[in-house]
C-alpha cells in the first residue's frame, strides 16, 4: 500500500508504523487497517504486511493481575459463600 497523506505516514517497517492513520476500522471485531498495511487489534498485537505477527505488548495492569493476591480490575463476587 502507498500512503497519499502529505506528509506521508510512517511505512510498515519504520519503528513509528503504528503512528499511520485508520483507514478502515471494525471495532466490533477488534482490529484496524492503518494506511502502511499494518492491521492493529485491540490487544496491542499487529499483523504485517508480509505476513508477520507482533505479539501483543505488555499492559502494567495486566501484569499485575498475574501477581498473588492483585486483583487489578477484577471484581470479586461472593456466591454461595465462596469468593470468585
Amino acid at each position: 500500500m502507498q500512503c497519499s497523506h502529505v506528509p506521508p505516514c510512517p511505512g510498515a517497517a519504520d519503528t513509528d508504523h503504528e503512528a499511520a492513520r485508520v483507514v478502515a476500522t471494525h471495532p466490533e471485531q477488534g482490529w484496524s487497517l492503518l494506511c502502511n498495511g499494518v492491521v492493529t487489534f485491540d490487544d496491542t498485537g499487529e499483523l504485517l504486511p508480509d505476513g508477520r505477527a507482533v505479539a501483543a505488548k505488555a499492559v502494567a495492569g495486566l501484569a499485575l493481575a498475574g501477581r498473588a493476591g492483585a486483583t487489578v480490575g477484577i471484581r470479586q463476587t461472593a456466591i454461595g459463600g465462596r469468593t470468585h
